[in-house]
């Protein structure tokens, strides 16, 4: 049994006959009456558990986008329900307004709508409907918590999909929806047209030419139907914070760009994601709901503090197929790891396809190294310098290797690697 406000109340009501009757049996009888209004209130409240409580689907949203889950309550008694019901989630759901006061008839079933607002990725639970009934003096009732499931699916959030239409324009014109062709070797052949000043003589059809009056040229345009595999880092190097976030978060929304761009473009994405094993793996063939599936995917990925597997990753992208591809890595540029596990696993990688590492590089090292005002951001600004200089030999090495570093700032590195992609299509080195 559950009591409201309005007991105490009552209790200090008991004041007046106590003055009336000043006798020591009053107050005892006074809190007696109380007790039994209270008692009857309670049993004359709707029974909870009679009631049946249904959750509809729970629609999936981007992180930080609002949602709902709504309810139907039926009160299948035969005495009205009065009181309120709460529709209590885990606190990452961001659930509010969350209390709903009902006066529910017989028979009726209310619909109820809980706002939410997910503050974290994957799946996000209800924890339970709370139904607290109320008799008819609102003085007492029952409470019972029902077990109602429910799942709100929270996505990463996408934010860089507002570079998206000034990249798919610069494909368009890389693909020949507008008046640009790309000559050169290594990309599809298009068609021919007579030769113009200022046209590269290599790509001059010497056969077609016989045939014609004119010198003919062939023109280009970009490889489709190429294959692009996005390698996730979720070991602990990604869960190193820029500013508010981890280094994952900003990977992510790379690699969500990247996937758009690239099914955009033609080319099937694949997605493999892990640290000291396979947290996920994705083969897409294609799909054309790929950024929905991408982002499916990523929702439960969090970072691990633990080394990442390099060899073991490396297999799994050997596994997707010998087809060669462009790999990247989306993984932080840190010295001792990349030394000790990346490298080593490379020649693998870059014997059979081109492969391009992108980094979240930190801000706050540079704001260190500009400072000089006292002592301790001198020594500060040595340590960073240090710092700085071991990461630019690190990337120095891996260049050396063969492999592209898109090493830029979290809120540029998902356009910056959108930027490289297009070279490379550009110029026919996918």
């Amino acid at each position: 049994m559950v009591v409201t406000g309005r007991v105490p109340l009552l209790l200090l009501l008991g004041l007046v006959p106590v003055v009336l009757r000043p006798l020591p049996s009053t107050p005892w009888l006074w809190l007696l009456l109380v007790v039994a209004a209270c008692g009857a209130d309670a049993l004359l409240a709707a029974p909870p558990r009679a009631l049946e409580v249904v959750r509809g689907p729970v629609p999936g949203v981007r992180l930080g986008t609002p949602g709902r889950s709504e309810l139907v309550v039926h009160n299948t008694t035969r005495r009205r329900l009065r009181g309120l019901v709460r529709d209590a989630w885990v606190p990452s759901a961001g659930a509010h307004d969350n209390r709903h006061p009902v006066r529910v008839a017989p028979g009726d079933r209310p619909l109820l709508r809980t706002p939410l607002l997910p503050r974290r990725r994957g799946d996000l639970r209800a924890v339970g409907v709370t139904v607290r009934s109320l008799g008819p003096l609102g003085l007492a009732g029952r409470q019972r918590t029902l077990l109602v499931p429910g799942t709100l699916r929270s996505l990463p959030p996408f934010a860089s999909r507002r570079h998206l239409p000034s990249r798919l324009a610069r494909l368009r014109e890389l693909d020949g929806r507008a008046a640009v062709r790309v000559r050169g070797q290594g990309t599809e052949f298009d068609s021919l047209r007579e030769y113009v000043r200022g046209d590269d003589v290599r790509a001059i059809d010497w056969r077609a030419s016989s045939r014609s009056r004119h010198v003919v040229v062939r023109t280009w345009q970009p490889e489709r139907h190429r294959r692009v595999v996005l390698v996730l880092d979720t070991s602990r190097t990604s869960a190193g914070r820029v500013g508010d976030v981890p280094r994952l978060d900003p990977a992510m929304d790379a690699a969500l760009l990247l996937g758009a761009l690239a099914t955009r473009a033609g080319d099937r994405v694949d997605l493999v994601a892990g640290d000291r094993r396979v947290r996920t793996r994705l083969r897409t063939h294609g799909a054309p709901d790929l950024v929905a599936r991408l982002q499916d995917a990523l929702a439960d990925l969090e970072p691990v503090l633990a080394e990442a597997d390099w060899p073991g990753l490396v297999g799994a992208v050997a596994a997707l197929g010998r087809q060669r591809a462009l790999v990247v890595l989306l993984t932080p540029v840190e010295p001792t790891a990349v030394e000790a596990g990346l490298l080593p696993a490379l020649p693998a990688l870059t014997r059979h396809h081109r492969v391009v590492v992108a980094s979240v590089r930190d801000p706050a090292l540079e704001e260190l190294v500009a400072g000089r005002g006292t002592l301790e951001e001198v020594y500060d600004a040595a340590a960073a310098a240090r710092a700085s200089a071991r990461r630019e030999r690190t990337i120095a090495l891996l260049r050396a290797l063969g492999v592209d570093v898109v090493d830029a700032e979290p809120d540029r590195l998902a356009p910056a690697l959108a930027d490289h992609y297009l070279s490379l299509k550009a110029r026919g080195l996918l």
